[in-house]
């Protein structure tokens, strides 16, 4: 069963734990920048595939496409190239916390670990509207002799 949606809104990369001491001791926790993205995820992907989970045993392929907005600043022979894909987004946040924050986000909701996730494409790229489009897809055995 292939799963295709989006979640709009500017991509966000996996931030950093942060650290605070309580009674004493040393607390990580997720920053809210991040949780509040990975929250937005789930709930888009709730949204279209609510209860639909692959299973357990699957190994999963992930292709994550982020959009993000064109610079205000870009000339108009720029901003031509960017939403032609001629000039790619190459900024913070890096293709890596993108895939990080997406796939940590779908933990539990669309796959039971993100470690199922055996194969991973990523983009980056501007676009009028910013958002990210992911899609899930079975592998099936990757390593079967043919």
């Amino acid at each position: 069963m292939p799963v295709k949606f989006e979640v709009l809104g500017v991509p966000v990369g996996k931030g950093r734990p942060k650290f605070s001491t309580v009674n004493g001791h040393a607390v990580a926790y997720t920053p809210a920048k991040t949780a509040n993205y990975e929250t937005l995820v789930r709930l888009s992907y709730q949204q279209k595939y609510a209860g639909c989970m692959f299973d357990k045993d699957k190994p999963l392929r992930a292709i994550i496409r982020a959009f993000f907005p064109i610079p205000k600043s870009a000339s108009k022979k720029k901003r031509e190239q960017m939403r032609d894909l001629r000039i790619l987004h190459t900024k913070k946040p890096d293709a890596d916390n993108i895939i990080k924050a997406v796939l940590d986000a779908l933990n539990g909701v669309a796959y039971y670990d993100d470690s199922q996730v055996a194969e991973v494409m990523i983009s980056k790229a501007y676009a009028e509207v910013p958002k990210v489009m992911i899609e899930l897809y079975e592998v099936g055995d990757l390593y079967a002799k043919k």
